[in-house]
């Protein structure tokens, strides 16, 4: 993997490109969420459809492959891309997934990091999350950390930071480490303390990674809050290596990470949307309004059944990587700051019109 930074705005903001194997994407970059390394809703012989090749970049939590085909099955067949068949797509492993893997900071402990899963609560020790990354072969792996919420005492905290260096080292030192084929980033935790996101983007910046996964959003922290947390780590990152952040998702959330240097973006925003059977659409956007009292139906007009939810879906995804392609035309362009500001105005005017007009 390689990674330089093409662009720069006044504050901070970033656009570059990252290069895995023969694919080249340009960041900021949206993660799209998968279930065993697959989009929800979307059928893999319609994936073509998406635009690419920004929807070749995939999330996937390898939590996913407790349960079903062995991790030596996988191995066998040699890893996720050949298992899958999507060879020019790009997989980014993190063991925390927003949706059906979340962490369990109350059940982690020395041994290893625990996670509420639909196969119930499990415990994952560093060796045993190698096992996984060693079999799946992602192209990015992120290392296992301890999250914890906002609300968490500062001893708590304290300790996840040092458990999430101590099993980085576990992770990196590990004996199958060099059987991954992938770039490691380094887990950033530390909860709602500056002084521990300091302290531990510090340390993970000394180790030998090839980017960063800054974890620990997205679990009770207030949006006011986030720009300190996230400058002061940002500040003891090295400028040449790719960053990753998970648990934001809104459109604000993602502008709120761009500006503060973000990369890659993991959210699950277009599929809460898609399960809700929402379209999104953005204020910015000139489109056709429908009548108040038009419907989505799964039958067309001929009778013929479509899959509602993988047309809402293939809706939802372009419009959301439109909208990252925007964020990094404004950088390029010198206007980030004021597109940020535009954005967040007319959104949340357009939000309180439509409540009004409910």
């Amino acid at each position: 993997m390689k990674f330089s930074v093409k662009s720069w705005s006044k504050g901070g903001s970033r656009a570059g490109v990252v290069h895995v194997g023969s694919c080249s994407l340009e960041t900021p970059a949206l993660l799209l969420t998968t279930r065993k390394g697959l989009p929800a809703f979307i059928p893999p012989d319609h994936l073509s459809s998406l635009p690419t090749p920004d929807s070749r970049l995939f999330q996937i939590s390898p939590l996913h492959f407790v349960e079903g085909i062995s991790s030596k099955a996988i191995s066998d067949m040699g890893g996720l891309h050949q298992m899958l068949g999507l060879k020019e797509h790009v997989f980014v492993a993190n063991p925390r997934d927003s949706i059906i893997s979340l962490p369990e900071y109350q059940s982690t402990n020395k041994m290893g990091a625990s996670f509420e899963t639909p196969c119930g609560r499990l415990l994952i020790k560093p060796a045993q999350y190698m096992e996984m990354i060693s079999s799946l072969k992602p192209n990015i792996w992120a290392t296992l950390a301890d999250e914890v919420p906002a609300w968490v005492s500062e001893k708590r905290n304290r300790t996840s930071v040092d458990r999430s260096l101590r099993w980085l080292d576990d992770c990196l030192k590990s004996a199958v480490a060099y059987n991954t084929g992938g770039a490691v980033f380094g887990s950033i935790v530390g909860g709602s303390k500056i002084d521990e996101r300091k302290r531990c983007a510090q340390e993970v910046a000394k180790r030998n990674v090839s980017g960063f996964c800054i974890g620990g959003f997205g679990l009770g922290e207030s949006i006011d809050e986030r720009p300190a947390l996230l400058s002061a780590i940002t500040e003891c990152l090295p400028e040449d290596k790719p960053r990753q952040i998970c648990g934001l998702g809104l459109p604000e959330e993602i502008l709120q990470g761009v500006a503060a240097g973000m990369d890659l973006f993991e959210s699950t925003y277009i599929y809460h949307l898609t399960l809700g059977g929402f379209a999104l659409t953005f204020p910015t956007e000139k489109i056709g309004r429908h009548d108040p009292g038009d419907q989505l139906h799964d039958t067309v007009r001929d009778g013929t059944k479509i899959n509602l939810k993988a047309t809402i879906y293939s809706h939802n995804t372009h419009h959301y990587l439109g909208f990252f392609r925007k964020i990094r035309d404004a950088i390029k362009g010198g206007t980030f700051e004021d597109f940020y500001q535009k954005f967040v105005e007319t959104r949340r005017n357009h939000i309180v019109a439509a409540a009004l007009s409910a």
